[in-house]
């Protein structure tokens, strides 16, 4: 078992050597891959290398496919870049962190904009009620039977 500072460090060298390795594939399928992390298991036997694809959803299963079927070759690239005794088996997922995001941000703009219609609305409201919710009368009379 190795310890988590090595292991984040094998971690960040898998993902800069998987980058460059795909960078250089020459199958037509890669888009415009790009690899955003890479995570590896505490034996460093396995690392999980996530990616995102620039484009529609078919360039996204053609780019998932190529990786797949080239995940042999890369995984040698990058053992013979690593020097370790073991090379760590490969397995891509799709990073969907991005869509993610863009879904939390359009939604934080559609409660911004239900937000300033609530306060549009709440501009002449009034309280239900008494203005002063308070009994004073009552008081005074208590005060004035708890004195004699």
């Amino acid at each position: 078992m190795a310890d988590a500072a090595k292991q984040a460090q094998v971690a960040k060298r898998v993902m800069e050597l998987t980058a460059q390795a795909v960078r250089k594939l020459k199958d037509p399928r890669v888009g415009m891959v790009t690899i955003t992390d890479a995570r590896m298991t505490p034996d460093l036997r396995e690392a999980t290398v996530f990616y995102t694809v620039l484009g529609d959803e078919d360039e996204v299963k053609d780019s998932a496919k190529a990786l797949e079927s080239a995940t042999g070759h890369l995984r040698t690239t990058v053992g013979r870049a690593l020097g370790m005794r073991h090379t760590p088996s490969l397995s891509f997922v799709a990073d969907t962190v991005p869509e993610h995001a863009n879904r939390i941000e359009s939604l934080l703009a559609q409660a911004a904009q239900a937000d300033a219609e609530v306060h549009r609305i709440a501009e002449g409201a009034k309280y239900a009620g008494d203005p002063n919710p308070y009994r004073e009368d009552e008081e005074a009379d208590e005060n004035e039977d708890l004195k004699q």
